[in-house]
Formats: C-alpha cells, sequence, structure tokens
C-alpha cells in the first residue's frame, strides 16, 4: 500500500550491487575482505590531532556553505602545485560532503529531463544511478581489457546524440585501475569541444598513478569552462570517513551547485574541513610525504597482487591507478556472481562481482590491494584452492 508514495524513479534505481557482500561476510568468522575500496592506513596523526583540536576549541559552528575559506584556498593551491590548474577559491570551489555529493550536485544542475550522459563501462556503481535520479539517461561505452578499459574519443563521438549533454571520464578509474594518456584526453577535449558537452572528470583517484602522467582535464585547451572537477580527501589522505570532497569548475556552474548544496546540506562538517586544511598545509610543506608514502605502498601490493593472479592462472590486466586490480575470471566458466558468492561461502574471501560496475565488468572481479600484505596473501591461498576446485 505504501509503495504509491515512493517516487518511481528512485524505485527503479537497483541498491549497490557490492554491499550485500560485505553484509554477508560481516556475518563471517576470519573472512577476508578484498572488497572495500578504501585505504587501510588510519589518517595521520598531525591531521587527525588538528581536528581534535578544533572541537576542543569549541570551533562547533557552522562554516559558509562553499566551505572554510581556509580550505579553498588550500585547494586551489594543491590543484596549481600538482596539477597545474588555477580555481578562483571564492567563486570556483565547492567543498562538499565526500566527492559524492559533488558528482550529485554537477549532474542535477546540469541535466534536464531526457538528457543524456556518457560514461565508461565498467565505472563506479553511482554514475548511472545520480544520472537517473537527476532525470538523465545513462549511456554506458563498453570498455575493454585489450584496450587497457580507456574509453576513446571516437567511442564517445559514436554514442553521442543530439540530447547528449555530459561525460563523466574518471580516470584513474574505479573499478578497473586504467589511466588515460594526454594524446587520449586531447582527442576526447576535442570532441567535447565539437559537441557542445560538459565533462565532469571525477580525479579522486589522481594521486594514485602509478605509470603515466597525473593530469587535470580541466588544464587542457578550451576544457576550463567546460569542466567540472571532482576531487576529494578520501583516497590519497586516507580519510574515508571524514567524508570531504570539492568540486571545482565555473562559476555559473558552482553557484548553481552551491544553490543546492545549501538547501540540502548546509555545509561539510567543520571538523573535517579543518583536518582538510591541515592535510594540505603540512603536506604542501613536507613534499607530500603522506600521499608518496602510501602510494609507494600501494604501488608495492599491485605487483604482488598482479603476480598472484597470473600464477593462479587469471589473466590480469595491469592497473596503473586507484587500487584495484580487475583480473578476468571467464576461465572458470562461472559468471562474476557465482563465482564472488561461492568464493565467499565456500572460503571466505570478499571480493566484488565485476558487472556491478556494469554490463561490461561480467567476467571479471574487482579487488583491492589496499590490504593489510598478510591477509592478501592468505586471501590468494584461498582462491587459489578454490580454483583449484573448478
Amino acid at each position: 500500500m505504501s509503495e504509491r508514495f515512493v517516487s518511481p524513479r528512485v524505485a527503479q534505481v537497483p541498491p549497490s550491487g557490492i554491499r550485500r557482500f560485505f553484509d554477508i561476510a560481516g556475518t563471517m568468522k576470519d573472512a577476508i575482505s578484498l572488497g572495500v575500496g578504501e585505504p587501510d592506513f588510519v589518517t595521520p596523526y598531525h591531521i587527525r590531532s588538528a581536528a581534535i583540536d578544533s572541537l576542543l576549541d569549541g570551533e562547533t559552528q557552522y562554516t559558509p556553505n562553499r566551505g572554510l575559506l581556509s580550505l579553498r584556498k588550500e585547494i586551489s593551491e594543491y590543484l596549481r602545485l600538482r596539477f597545474g590548474v588555477s580555481y578562483d577559491p571564492e567563486k570556483e570551489i565547492l567543498v562538499t560532503v565526500g566527492a559524492s555529493e559533488a558528482i550529485d550536485l554537477a549532474l542535477r544542475v546540469s541535466l534536464r529531463p531526457g538528457d543524456e550522459v556518457i560514461l565508461p563501462d565498467p565505472g563506479y556503481v553511482s554514475y548511472a544511478p545520480c544520472v537517473t535520479l537527476a532525470g538523465g539517461t545513462p549511456v554506458p561505452v563498453p570498455t575493454r581489457a585489450e584496450d587497457e578499459f580507456r574509453i576513446t574519443a571516437a567511442e564517445i563521438d559514436a554514442a553521442a546524440t543530439p540530447r547528449t549533454r555530459a561525460l563523466i571520464l574518471p580516470y584513474p578509474n574505479n573499478p578497473t585501475g586504467a589511466v588515460m594518456t594526454r594524446d587520449e584526453l586531447v582527442k576526447i577535449a576535442k570532441v567535447a569541444r565539437d559537441r557542445d558537452l560538459l565533462v565532469i572528470s571525477d580525479e579522486i583517484y589522481a594521486e594514485l598513478t602509478y605509470d603515466g602522467e597525473k593530469i587535470a582535464f580541466s588544464s587542457l585547451p578550451g576544457m576550463m569552462e567546460r569542466t567540472v572537477l571532482i576531487n576529494g580527501f578520501s583516497k590519497a589522505f586516507a580519510m574515508t570517513g571524514w567524508r570531504l570532497g570539492y568540486a571545482c569548475g565555473p562559476e555559473a556552474i558552482l553557484s548553481q551547485m552551491n544553490k543546492i548544496h545549501q538547501y540540502a546540506i548546509m555545509c561539510a562538517p567543520r571538523q573535517a574541513q579543518v583536518a582538510g586544511v591541515q592535510a594540505l598545509k603540512k603536506n604542501r610543506e613536507n613534499g607530500y610525504e603522506d600521499v608518496e608514502t602510501m602510494r609507494r605502498s600501494y604501488d608495492r601490493r599491485r605487483r604482488v597482487m598482479l603476480d598472484a593472479f597470473r600464477k593462479m592462472g587469471l589473466s590480469c590486466f595491469e592497473p596503473r591507478g586507484a587500487f584495484y586490480c580487475f583480473p578476468s575470471i571467464r576461465e572458470t566458466g562461472l559468471t562474476s556472481e557465482e563465482f564472488c558468492t561461492r568464493l565467499l561461502k565456500e572460503h571466505k574471501v570478499v571480493c566484488v562481482p565485476g558487472d556491478a560496475f556494469g554490463a561490461s565488468g561480467q567476467g571479471h572481479i574487482r579487488c583491492c590491494y589496499a590490504t593489510d600484505m598478510h591477509k592478501m596473501l592468505e586471501a590468494f591461498s584461498r582462491m587459489e584452492q578454490f580454483i583449484r576446485t573448478l
């Protein structure tokens, strides 16, 4: 009876294909998770300490809707130093509750009913649902391991129609770990200009690039005025639970995003913002030591995981960014869902079915190497035993 009060638009959006496996694992003793997409590092002490001091000093009030000006200035300087792109902290930066809110705001501001949004498949689980919730139509473009899971300018151009409004460009990519070259991004930028597309560039994993150049899409010619850059503190600074992200872009777009933000959210939590100031300021002063320490650790584990999968007989594209491997399990004869379900129930290892990230992920699984090395090695041993039984 009460279903009649639920919006059909919301009802048609499926629940996340990730959470179910975590919920099952939570009831199992000795389960090992390679599924959660977050750093296994604790937020560095100096960042936590700054937030604690702020709280003890009684700083418990709202901040400006756009975020603390001190934080926006640090974000502006960080992007200038690390990525060579400049934004006005007064008008072109909005602090959000995680990068996920920033993505949602950008879509809600830019889409009209029925507008199409091109996105690579596989891709982060929230992109297509957020497009739908904003009244748009997601247009997944398949990517393949043999092409290093990169979306091409030609594929974007072929997928575009008169209704295409925007492109979501998430590189380094979750779940594949793919990165893009400058030449490829320049070609995509030309399509965006020719097709008059807004580009929502999700760069949350930009600092976790192991092979290739870190590139802000808005730094490319003609892209500043048609790009919303999305980033945050979760991955590079091990601050997932702080829920602190930001969007940068043209004032005309950011002012409208701030309008929704001020009505729906008001502001990101003050202590998280204070922590963000400390994270950026201290790292600017010490050569981004926190970031580099974690990146080097992930890089070592990346090579260990890649080698382990290949020794198991699973073909695996070499990820060059983020902290995921995306091996093929087609050789086993199981679907992604079957493989992950049996692996969890029979050997207590959590991986995520590749098709949770889009239809093109079928035949793959996502495994996160931001995991304790000893647990990771034990998980590989269990997986190898499982594969032998097949």
